[in-house]
């Protein structure tokens, strides 16, 4: 897997070399490009990993790749898995066990924990392709727990250091903010549900203040006296890397890429193109640069940018206006996550994550949640099936994303037994029809000619097929939180 020397050469980056060098060092392509708490995070772990391999730590050492140095590394993400496990357990104290069960299967709290505990996409990107995800997730679902237990500060406190480890929960970062603001810097409500505006407590916005600035200090501080903020800040943004990652993620941007490449083929045949004018496979290589559509307009990160804030301002509204306690701020997070994955810029497939293990704590309330996290999960996992590409992980791969959606859907069908299917006939289709795209892209395809000609064929499949999942369950979880909103508040009048 390239991400063991990612994290190989970050070990010989942060031990060997100066603070001031972090950022510049360039001699692997892999160069340092997590935020500061992360790279001390690999200082610490790289005095551990002297004891089991020296030479792993030898920033020329490129592509390195001992038994001893792969064995650390497994060994480092399951040993830093213990606070993704102590999250899970927090999170499932904060579950309201109201609903019966007869079996302790069959309680909400035991599924969650399986949901996240044994989450397909978590163990295959940590444990089998190699990152260190599920520590990061532990303390984003460490955060959630105490802002749902009312311990404001702590929430605070723990999503200011994931921020610092990990830029990517900045997706996220609306739902915090608002839900903080307006949860404990207002201290009451009026009788009607609406903001009392007299309740607002300059201590509490005081307090978050200071712990957003000390935290940031602490993390950028070094390289701000260091004159190094704008190189360490062009190393979290690299927007020269392009709107798709090396594989599209599945979201909007792969409709779009798919919808020009089908327009630029109906214009050539059609004579409305000049086909030496047009770059080969311009969206469709592969790599991660940028490129530019050929019919379609092309997209900017400003672009990007003002999609995303505009798909993540109906949620944000709902849970100013109309809060609903820790529910509402779990959906808010939730749709932040996922409108940022279907607009963001240079979007890693990865990202889905995000969004589907906060939904897995919405999924065992509702059976309407439920639905729509089978939709979400199945396709979301699916789409991570090319990052385990060699023969050997097929079965793998299969046997666990199999085993894994199958709980899913037996324990959630169980758990709302007397409510309607979570899954209309239309959405059970949608997902049977995943079984004949992977036989075709992992069985029938490569014993084809196209294979040397299309290589990227599969990856297009794939991404586009789950591209209409993942914006389905997206529209799907906005209309329902959306219709919620409007039946609570015809209620409260």
């Amino acid at each position: 897997s390239t991400d063991f020397e990612v994290h190989r050469n970050w070990l010989a980056i942060t031990h060997n070399l100066p603070l001031s060098q972090w950022y510049y060092e360039a001699t692997s392509e892999w160069t340092l490009d997590y935020p500061p708490f992360f790279a001390w995070f690999e200082y610490a772990l790289s005095h551990i990993a002297k004891y089991f391999d020296p030479q792993m730590l030898v920033v020329e050492n490129l592509n390195y790749a001992s038994p001893a140095t792969v064995f650390f590394q497994r060994l480092s993400v399951i040993c830093t898995d213990t606070l993704f496990i102590y999250a899970v357990h927090e999170c499932c104290r904060c579950i309201n066990g109201k609903r019966a069960a007869k079996d302790i299967l069959e309680k909400p709290t035991f599924i969650l924990a399986v949901l996240l505990l044994w989450n397909f996409g978590l163990l295959i990107v940590d444990h089998i392709h190699f990152q260190y995800n599920g520590f990061l997730f532990g303390l984003m679902l460490l955060s959630v727990a105490r802002l749902c237990q009312k311990r404001y500060l702590e929430g605070a406190l723990l999503f200011a250091v994931l921020l610092h480890f990990k830029h990517i929960y900045m997706y996220v970062a609306p739902a915090y903010g608002v839900y903080l603001l307006r949860s404990y810097c207002f201290t009451a409500n009026n009788a009607d549900g609406s903001l009392k505006w007299r309740s607002f407590s300059f201590l509490h916005v005081t307090l978050l203040g200071l712990i957003v600035c000390l935290v940031s200090a602490l993390s950028l501080g070094p390289f701000l006296v260091l004159g190094q903020l704008p190189q360490v800040i062009a190393r979290l943004f690299p927007f020269k890397r392009g709107l798709c990652h090396a594989y599209w993620a599945p979201n909007f941007w792969a409709l779009y890429n798919a919808m020009d490449k089908a327009l630029t083929i109906l214009g050539l045949k059609c004579n409305f193109l000049d086909g030496n004018k047009i770059p080969k496979a311009s969206m469709t290589g592969g790599l991660v640069q940028e490129f530019q559509h050929t019919v379609l307009p092309s997209v900017t990160p400003l672009a990007t940018l003002i999609c995303t804030f505009i798909a993540i301002l109906p949620s944000v509204f709902c849970l100013w206006f109309k809060p609903q306690g820790p529910r509402g701020f779990l959906q808010c997070l939730v749709l932040c996550a996922l409108s940022s994955f279907m607009f963001g810029w240079h979007v890693h497939e990865k990202a889905i994550l995000l969004a589907i293990l906060p939904l897995s704590l919405l999924s065992i309330q509702r059976a309407k949640d439920a639905g729509i996290y089978l939709i979400l999960a199945t396709t979301g996992h699916f789409s991570l099936f090319p990052l385990l590409f060699t023969p050997p992980e097929l079965p793998i791969k299969i046997l666990l994303m199999l085993l894994f959606t199958v709980y899913s859907f037996s324990s959630l069908k169980s758990l709302f037994r007397r409510e309607k299917p979570l899954l209309n006939w239309l959405e059970t289709i949608y997902l049977i029809q995943l079984v004949p795209l992977e036989i075709f892209c992992e069985i029938i395809f490569p014993l084809t000619p196209w294979k040397q000609h299309f290589p990227f064929v599969p990856l297009l499949l794939t991404s586009v097929y789950c591209a209409l999942g993942v914006t389905y369950a997206w529209l799907k979880l906005y209309i329902s939180v959306l219709t919620e909103r409007v039946s609570v508040r015809q209620k409260a009048e």
